[in-house]
C-alpha cells in the first residue's frame, strides 16, 4: 500500500518532469504538422491539469484530520 505521502511526492515529481520536459516536447513536436502538435499539445495539457487537480486532493486529503474508520496498514 502506497502511503499518501509517496503519493504526493510521486505527484510533485511528474509535474516537476513535465514542467523540465516541456522545451524537449516543442523540439519533438515541430516536426509533426500542426493537427498533430495541436493534438499532442492538449494531450498534454490534459495530463499536467490532472496530475495538479490530484496534488491539490491529496494535498486536502493529508491536511484533513484523521478518519479512524479508514483502513490502515497493520504495523
Amino acid at each position: 500500500m502506497i502511503t499518501l505521502e509517496e503519493k504526493i511526492a510521486r505527484t510533485e515529481r511528474l509535474l516537476r518532469r513535465l514542467e523540465e520536459d516541456q522545451p524537449y516536447l516543442h523540439v519533438r513536436l515541430s516536426a509533426l504538422g500542426a493537427e498533430h502538435r495541436e493534438s499532442a499539445t492538449a494531450f498534454a495539457g490534459r495530463v499536467r491539469a490532472e496530475a495538479e487537480a490530484e496534488l491539490q486532493r491529496l494535498l486536502t486529503e493529508r491536511g484533513s484530520p484523521y478518519e479512524w474508520n479508514v483502513p490502515q496498514p497493520a504495523d
